[in-house]
C-alpha cells in the first residue's frame, strides 16, 4: 500500500465523526386528544442529520465493533410541557415532549429513541390546530 493511502485512511478513521453533520434540527410535532378540541402543533428540536458509517461488504476482515452503524442521536436532551387548549376538566389536559439540545453520532439507545424510521405520515392534525411556541 502506498503511504498516501495509509494516511488517507487513518486521518479518515481519526477525524471521520467531525465530519458529520449532525445538529439539532427544528421539527414541528402534532399532538391530540380525542377528548380535547384543538390539536396542538409544538415546536421543537430533534437530533438529525448525518453520520459516518462503515461499510459491512468487509465484515470477514474488521472487527465487530468497527461494524456498528451510527445514527443522529441525542447527546443531551430536556423535557418540557404543553398545555392542550380545549380539553373538559375530567382530562389532564398535558403532552411532556422531549427537546435536544445537542446531538452526537453514536448508537441508537432505544430508551428514548425510536431507531426504526418508517414510511407512515402520522404527524397531523385531525382537528382544528393552535401553535405552540415553546
Amino acid at each position: 500500500m502506498s503511504p498516501f493511502f495509509v494516511m488517507s485512511l487513518l486521518f479518515g478513521l481519526t477525524f471521520g465523526q467531525t465530519a458529520s453533520l449532525c445538529a439539532p434540527s427544528e421539527y414541528i410535532i402534532h399532538v391530540e386528544k380525542r377528548e380535547c378540541a384543538y390539536c396542538l402543533a409544538i415546536n421543537t428540536t430533534i437530533c438529525a442529520g448525518f453520520c459516518m458509517t462503515r461499510d459491512s461488504n468487509g465484515k470477514k476482515l474488521l472487527l465487530k465493533n468497527a461494524l456498528s452503524q451510527n445514527v443522529c442521536t441525542y447527546k443531551e436532551m430536556l423535557y418540557q410541557t404543553a398545555l392542550i387548549p380545549g380539553c373538559p376538566h375530567h382530562t389532564i389536559p398535558y403532552y411532556s415532549y422531549p427537546v435536544a439540545v445537542s446531538c452526537k453520532c453514536g448508537k441508537c439507545n432505544t430508551d428514548y429513541s425510536d431507531c426504526v424510521h418508517e414510511k407512515v405520515r402520522t404527524n397531523y392534525c385531525t382537528k382544528p390546530q393552535k401553535l405552540c411556541n415553546m
